[in-house]
């Protein structure tokens, strides 16, 4: 083949009709602006349709002006007046004063347990219909969040009820209130045929892949239908930290395979020409009754369609076409999407796989098998759109998502097809369910095992800033890459290069320019299964809060942060992976107070502890203050009144520190009863920086860590531990609220920093 044969391949083919994917745009913006800011922006918008409509020349064009205009009217104003019925109903109006109703419920989503302070509490969606409070009744169609105890749990998804009990203030904007039920759930009128029969089959997928190992078992159900039930929250990190987050959701890719099997057992069966459009309908319909009909549900049916769509000839421009349709059908359905990121992730995704991945695929066929190239493409043209959004939320760009997926890959169908047929078997016939339940078993060890893998690659990430020039700069290079490796990719050479590039970059670590970096701040030292902090006093010096277990780690650390001098140590509390690496670490360094917690507890530690310091060791007061060079060190906690006997968690020692203006929280292992009487002693406390407290466990006051505001979340935690340390329902919330978080298991020391009246992170093994 002639070279310009192989640019011919590699170019980006071009795309004859965008006038749906700008009116998708255009819905978007007007769904954007109806939720945020109604008046103002359906302004904005006349005043730019008609300046584009001036500048236009071509009639056609300016009937597309107008057609734009009139869908980001038709959304945003759809929007505005659905998120006022929500805001501004009955049950808004009750929920502020906390009023005791009378509701008729319609069940919308499956019920959730969640842990709470003192026990597990069942949440799910509902749609009220009928609403009754002081004497009064109100016909109406409000979407609230039921939170009930756990005789709630089985609860059926489409189940009717009429359940007495108390509004309270929501805290989305998709919802109207939260109801709170008295008591267990009352008799209630079963599902329609159409939901038992989705329970029953999500139920017998769950029963065929039981023959499995855990957690095998447990990701077969997530890979079909989204039911991630059971799946370790150590397990849900490692996919999140290697990019594959997206498999134990519903997404397009669950509904692509699944309605795509469909279609050839169709075909085999002899279904040809406008049925085959039929079963794909049927197909569509039956897996969101299987997954539910919940928003991210219905968006990735969407998305999963039109990928559908982008299949056989002309499958470009029919693709690019169908998701401005998607788009603007999915925000008539349901505005809020338009501010949600899982959506914005969707549609930037499955562009990319339409637009860049035929191309890259037909490059990279020329000197490989294009299923090899077809797997190779897909996931990285999905990554490259993503990446500038997902930078701008998490602050770092994934350099092993590409590698896992592409190493995934080959198992994700067969894992889903496999679930899926011992589902429909085992409603047959159990037992021969269990045969390909056991296959998808197998495909769902090997993608665990690359997950594990490749979240302990050396370079799973690179900081990212998130400022506009930060990622203006990243749009521009990713725009250059989709624009340019479709050449590269054709050559055998330049293609094998650029693989080899981007595997050398995840699997050897990058030099470090300097340890530690210029004006840290803080480290957390990875000392394993425990605690040890380094707060930068300067010169050489340093205040540590906590010391890790036995093991060198802190000592090690500390060394490499070139600390000579301690003049003040604070013990959190007496457990072993707190103080046990004391001696080690003061051995050859000067060391001053020695700050413990109240309660010396277990005895023989705090013992050991009193003997290395000669008896040097003092309690500090509730509130005390003190200033030791660069840092501003306030103990905060325990509060008094907080429970310790007994308890030596709940009596660490809380400070905070303020260094350089940065204030940052250091809250050792205390417990929900101890966050919460912070939260009450200190409201509206904010803090730059938190270290999680207790390594991450489970067992949190998530409203109080989430209103800190943190930027930056540490969970000092050891690689493998047998606590399940950190847990996915304590790092997914704070991440969600904004902050980006670390893990020492996983990042090796974390240090804090600031540069340019700019905090920056640095992490090192």
């Amino acid at each position: 083949m002639r070279t310009g044969d192989l640019l011919r391949l590699a170019e980006v083919p071009e795309v004859a009709d965008l006038r749906m994917p700008a009116a998708g745009l255009a819905a978007w913006l007007g769904g954007v602006g109806g939720l945020l800011a109604p008046v103002p922006s359906a302004v904005a918008g006349a005043l730019v349709s008609l300046v584009v409509f001036r500048l236009v020349e071509t009639a056609a064009l300016r009937r597309a002006v107008v057609a734009w205009f009139l869908i980001a009217l038709a959304v945003g104003t759809s929007a505005a007046l659905r998120d006022l019925a929500v805001r501004s109903g009955p049950a808004a109006a009750l929920s502020q004063t906390r009023t005791a109703v009378s509701a008729r419920v319609t069940v919308t989503s499956d019920p959730r347990p969640v842990q709470g302070q003192f026990a597990t509490s069942i949440i799910m969606r509902g749609t009220v219909s009928v609403l009754g409070a002081r004497g009064s009744s109100y016909d109406v169609h409000t979407p609230v969040l039921l939170i009930a105890d756990e005789s709630w749990a089985h609860v059926e998804l489409g189940s009717t009820m009429t359940v007495r009990g108390r509004l309270a203030p929501a805290g989305g904007h998709d919802v109207a209130a939260v109801l709170t039920p008295f008591g267990p759930p009352p008799r209630a009128d079963p599902p329609s045929v159409l939901w038992r029969g989705s329970a029953a089959l999500r139920h017998a997928i769950r029963e065929s892949s039981s023959v499995g190992p855990a957690p095998a078992r447990d990701l077969v159900p997530a890979l079909v239908d989204g039911d991630d039930q059971g799946l370790p929250d150590q397990v849900q990190e490692e996919f999140r930290a290697s990019g594959l987050t997206h498999l134990l959701a519903v997404s397009g890719t669950n509904l692509t395979l699944v309605v795509g099997f469909l279609l050839v057992v169709g075909r085999w069966c002899g279904v040809r020409g406008r049925w085959q459009y039929a079963l794909g309908a049927a197909g569509i319909v039956g897996f969101i009754l299987l997954a539910r009909t919940e928003p991210s549900v219905v968006r990735a049916a969407a998305m999963g369609t039109v990928a559908l769509l982008g299949m056989g000839s002309n499958g470009t421009g029919r693709g690019v076409r169908a998701i401005g349709v998607a788009v603007v059908g999915l925000l008539l359905l349901d505005p809020w999407l338009a501010t949600t990121v899982g959506f914005a992730l969707s549609v930037l995704a499955t562009a990319g796989i339409l637009l860049l991945s035929p191309v890259w695929s037909r490059a990279l066929a020329h000197w490989m098998p294009m299923w090899m190239a077809q797997a190779i493409a897909v996931p990285t043209a999905a990554q490259l759109a993503c990446t500038p959004l997902v930078a701008a939320i998490s602050g770092q760009v994934s350099l092993v998502a590409v590698l896992a997926n592409l190493a995934a890959g080959p198992l994700v169908a067969p894992a889903t097809v496999c679930g899926l047929l011992g589902g429909v078997i085992g409603l047959v016939w159990s037992g021969a369910g269990m045969v390909p339940g056991w296959l998808a078993c197998l495909c769902a060890r090997g993608i665990i095992a690359i997950a594990d893998r490749a979240a302990g690659l050396a370079l799973p990430a690179i900081e990212w800033g998130t400022d506009w020039i930060a990622l203006g700069v990243l749009t521009a290079i990713c725009a250059g890459l989709a624009v340019t490796l479709g050449r590269l990719l054709a050559h055998r050479s330049s293609g094998l290069a650029c693989c080899l590039l981007m595997v050398l970059v995840v699997l050897v670590p990058l030099p470090s320019p300097g340890w530690p970096p210029e004006g840290w701040l803080m480290t957390v030292c990875d000392v394993g299964q425990g605690d040890g902090i380094a707060l930068n006093a300067g010169d050489g010096q340093a205040v540590l809060v906590d010391v890790g277990p036995e093991s060198g780690s802190m000592d090690h650390c500390l060394d490499r942060l070139g600390v000579k001098v301690l003049p003040t140590i604070v013990l959190s509390h007496f457990h072993a992976d707190h103080v046990d690496g004391f001696a080690e670490t003061v051995g050859g360094r000067r060391v001053g107070a020695v700050l413990v917690s109240g309660l010396p507890e277990p005895e023989e530690r705090f013992a050991a502890v009193q003997a290395e310091t000669d008896g040097r060791i003092r309690t500090p007061a509730y509130g005390e203050v003190q200033q030791i060079g660069d840092v501003r060190m306030q103990v905060i906690g325990p509060v008094p009144g907080t429970l310790l006997a007994g308890d030596p968690n709940n009596a660490s020692l809380v400070v905070l520190a303020e260094i350089r203006g940065v204030r940052i929280l250091l809250t050792g292992d205390v417990e929900p009863d101890g966050q919460a009487r912070l939260a009450a002693a200190y409201p509206g406390l904010r803090v730059d920086v938190l270290k999680i407290p207790h390594h991450g466990s489970r067992y949190q006051e998530m409203d109080f860590l989430v209103a800190l505001d943190p930027a930056i979340a540490i969970a000092s935690v050891g690689e493998d531990n047998d606590y399940g340390h950190p847990a996915a329902s304590t790092m997914e919330p704070l991440r969600d609220s904004g902050a980006r978080v670390f893990r020492t298991d996983r990042d090796g020391d974390v240090v804090v920093a600031l540069n340019d009246g700019r905090l920056r992170v640095s992490t090192g093994d």
